[in-house]
């Protein structure tokens, strides 16, 4: 693998793309906006005769340039096939957050200049569809402030060294609140018995070791575990060799406080030990608090 690798940022109108370039500046990354897409294969030969140390790149793009719609996928496809690393971070938001976002900058829509909003929103949709299929992450920040995209930007990003390196991304979450949009694999632990229901434990989340004790001492728990670790042991090999750079395991229950936590917690102590790269987030820890 080369020396230059780029994360492209993309993904709707008012999603916090500007925030997210910004956080990478903030982390070391050489960052551009909005670069003509048949510019990309060029300017990474040139990154690449710049230095001989790791060069990690940020690049916004998006609608604003007419060809990239279009011409991405050609010109990704030779980038890599160059041996360069190239990934796929979109962001998106509901459309009722876009709207409000776009009324409180008073902000024209790329799309829709002149025309109603939502139409250009739907639109902008529709032309990124295949593009976000594509990606290797998705962040939905319609629930994130800009210091929470900040911060999630740098817990993502700022440790990996070499970005061809998988990522193991252990999300917790509660059902309740909606499943995680950037999951890869999705695991339902809301069969297994919940220590809400005992009373000297509901207080305290699944960080907690009695919590932690209660939730995996589970006869059911145990098999649970045992059966995601041997799946996982099959299908991160083969992600890797796919090239994936991100992986994305949830893991959810009612309020994703106990059990999920729990879970997540005690898989991230065993890809550790595995020597994997592991990040972990609690997205509804938060919001359970009691």
């Amino acid at each position: 693998m080369k020396n230059v690798q780029a994360v492209v940022i993309t993904g709707l109108s008012g999603s916090g793309k500007s925030t997210a370039l910004k956080s990478f500046e903030d982390i070391g990354y050489f960052c551009v906006d909005n670069m003509p897409v048949s510019l990309l294969p060029s300017f990474f030969q040139l990154k690449e005769g710049s230095s001989t140390e790791p060069v990690k790149m940020a690049l916004v793009m998006d609608v604003r340039e007419r060809d990239f719609i279009n011409e991405h996928k050609k010109v990704f496809d030779i980038i890599k096939k160059a041996g360069f690393h190239l990934e796929i971070l979109f962001l998106d938001a509901r459309d009722e957050i876009i709207v409000q976002r776009f009324n409180q900058t008073r902000r024209k829509h790329p799309l829709a200049p002149r025309g109603p909003l939502l139409d250009g929103i739907k639109l902008e949709r529709e032309l990124l569809r295949d593009l976000k299929e594509q990606a290797g992450r998705i962040i939905d920040t319609s629930n994130l402030n800009v210091h929470q995209l900040r911060k999630q930007i740098m817990s993502l990003y700022s440790t990996r060294k070499f970005l061809d390196q998988m990522v193991i991304h252990l999300v917790s979450f509660g059902f309740k609140y909606g499943l995680p949009a950037e999951a890869n694999l999705v695991f339902d632990a809301r069969f297994l018995p919940n220590p809400f229901f005992v009373d000297e434990l509901r207080p305290y989340s699944g960080l907690n070791i009695e919590v932690r004790n209660y939730v995996l001492d589970n006869p059911l728990s145990k098999l649970f575990i045992e059966n995601i670790t041997n799946m996982l042991e099959l299908l991160i090999p083969a992600y890797k060799n796919e090239g994936k750079s991100y992986l994305v395991i949830a893991i959810g229950c009612t309020g994703g406080r106990h059990r999920s936590v729990a879970i997540v917690e005690h898989l991230k102590e065993l890809f550790t030990k595995a020597r994997e790269d592991v990040i972990v987030t609690h997205r509804d820890l938060a919001l359970e608090a009691v």
